[in-house]
Parts: structure tokens; C-alpha cells; sequence
């Protein structure tokens, strides 16, 4: 869609000055909303920068190309196309508005965590009050019955790595885990607090299988204060912890893996309120905030220690 628009605008762009100039209005729109909302992995994190730069000499071109004299359209269709272009626009900013809001905590008391990775160039997948840059926000729908086990985790944050250059795996969606940089990964205590319960044995998914009976995979719950943090998808016999240890912050938990309901090798990790034994991922959630930032889809987060 960002190609098609910037193509639009600078070689087929309206040929009166109204059109033009709510065309570019839109498409600038379009594109900040495609930048917020998208998850950049392949193309990577750099590639919308590379959409504005294309997106600025797009307008240059339409204008010299073209250079329209007139003002308002003088037909029906140049005036559809305008009136088009205006109905896009306020889709558009709307989906801009209401991810820009999820840039912010929830009105629920946040947890102050420090951040589980240690290493550069980590990516927000996942992360956010809105479930537009947040999917995990779909949990707190009350008429889907299934989701009532899983709202914990309704404000996770999910964590890949990349390189210099915004790549996670060579190619574009390799089938074996260990092609992803994150993987093997040493996760770290983020608080101080108990082991709650430590499962291990689930076997790495090969990409894009998922195992949803076991959704968390292998995984951690520390209790921490009033408030319970999991730790998830880690990789097979990884676990360095067991139920009913204190750990304080930095010690070492496991591994990343792609264990449980994963599509590729990740840290999920969020906080909630203390869930049923039975189900204990159903807590009320709470927003995070890792080393006092509130994380959202889209940040890069580097931290050697």
C-alpha cells in the first residue's frame, strides 16, 4: 500500500491543486498510520523512514510533472476522487489517533520492571494500550469465553532482536528457531520475588506452527510484590528455576525459545494481578513500564550490562 500511494502521487497525481494537495495531505496520513501500526520485520524497522524520504521527492515530482493550474475539479470524477481521497484521510487519522493513545499506559497502576534482555538492538513487536499496536488487547473482549483463561496478558509486550541493519533471521521467515538472532537469549528476573510456578518440557515450535493447547509454552510466573510477572515461549530445558526459589533482579531465568503459541522465537512477558491456580494467567492486567518506559510496537531498546 505505501508503494501504490507514493506511485499514485507522483506519477498519476489529481491535475487540479485542491486534489493534489488533499492526495498528499492523505497519503502522509496513510503512511504515518502504516508506520505506527505495522510490525517491521521484513521490510524492517528502517523501512518507513525510507517511505517518507520517497514520500517527500513523490510530491516534488507530481508538482513538476504535472503542474496543475487549475484550482477545483471541472468534473464529477475529479471531484469523486477528492471526495475519496478525504474519506481515506479520516479513516486514516483515526487509526493514527487511536495508536498515538496507546502510546500511554492504561488507567490501571503500572509495574516498574527492568528490562529481562541484555544485549543491542532489541525490537517491540508487540506493546501498548490500543490493539492496534498491540494484539495481545484482543484477550479482553468478554464475548469470546476463551479468552477469559489468557487476559493477563492483555498489555504483554513482545520482544525479538535484530541486527545493524533490522534483520532478525537470514531470509524471510526461516523454519528452525535457532536461525533467529534472539534465540538462546538469557532472560533475566525483571523484580524481585518468588517463583510462582516454573514449566518446562515443551518441545521448540518449528515456524509458523503453534501449539495452542499449550499457549505460554515454557515459562515463568514470579511473584513480585502485589503483582505477578510471567515470562514466556522459552526454550526447552532452558530453565535455570523452580517453584517456590526467590530470585532477586538479574538473575538468570532461561532462554528464549519458541515453545507454546509462538510464530517465531520471542520474549513475551507482562504483569497482572495474581491469577486462579487453575488458570493462572486470568489475573486483571496491568501495564509495564521497563526501566520507567512504557514500551510500545515499534520501540528499539538497547542495554549492555
Amino acid at each position: 500500500m505505501p508503494s501504490i500511494l507514493i506511485g499514485w502521487l507522483a506519477f498519476v497525481p489529481s491535475r487540479n491543486l485542491l486534489g493534489m494537495g488533499i492526495q498528499s495531505l492523505v497519503t502522509a496520513i496513510a503512511l504515518v498510520a502504516i508506520a505506527t501500526m505495522g510490525i517491521w520485520i521484513f521490510p524492517p524497522w528502517w523501512t518507513p523512514y525510507l517511505y517518507g524520504v520517497l514520500f517527500m521527492l513523490a510530491v516534488g515530482l507530481g508538482f513538476l510533472r504535472h503542474q496543475p493550474k487549475r484550482r477545483m475539479p471541472l468534473s464529477w470524477l475529479g471531484w469523486l476522487m477528492v471526495i475519496g481521497f478525504v474519506a481515506f484521510g479520516v479513516y486514516a487519522g483515526n487509526e493514527v489517533a487511536r495508536s498515538w493513545t496507546g502510546q500511554f499506559p492504561a488507567a490501571a497502576p503500572a509495574v516498574d520492571l527492568t528490562f529481562p534482555l541484555r544485549g543491542d538492538n532489541f525490537l517491540i513487536l508487540n506493546g501498548g494500550s490500543n490493539i492496534r499496536i498491540n494484539a495481545h488487547l484482543k484477550t479482553l473482549d468478554e464475548s469470546v469465553p476463551r479468552f477469559q483463561a489468557y487476559r493477563g496478558q492483555s498489555y504483554g509486550t513482545d520482544i525479538i532482536q535484530v541486527n545493524r541493519w533490522g534483520l532478525r533471521s537470514p531470509g524471510i521467515t526461516p523454519k528452525q528457531p535457532a536461525a533467529y538472532l534472539i534465540y538462546g537469549a538469557t532472560v533475566f528476573a525483571p523484580c524481585a520475588g518468588q517463583v510462582v510456578q516454573a514449566i518446562d518440557g515443551f518441545p521448540d515450535m518449528t515456524i509458523p506452527e503453534t501449539d495452542l493447547v499449550n499457549r505460554a509454552g515454557n515459562h515463568v510466573i514470579l511473584r513480585c510484590g502485589e503483582s505477578e510477572v510471567i515470562l514466556a515461549h522459552f526454550r526447552p530445558q532452558s530453565l535455570l528455576v523452580r517453584s517456590g526459589m526467590a530470585v532477586a533482579v538479574g538473575d538468570a531465568l532461561a532462554e528464549v525459545g519458541n515453545s507454546g503459541a509462538s510464530t517465531e522465537p520471542h520474549l513475551h512477558i507482562h504483569a497482572q494481578r495474581p491469577g486462579s491456580s487453575a488458570v493462572p494467567l486470568s489475573g486483571d492486567p496491568l501495564p509495564v513500564r521497563f526501566d520507567g518506559r512504557f514500551l510500545t510496537r515499534g520501540d528499539r531498546v538497547t542495554l549492555r550490562r
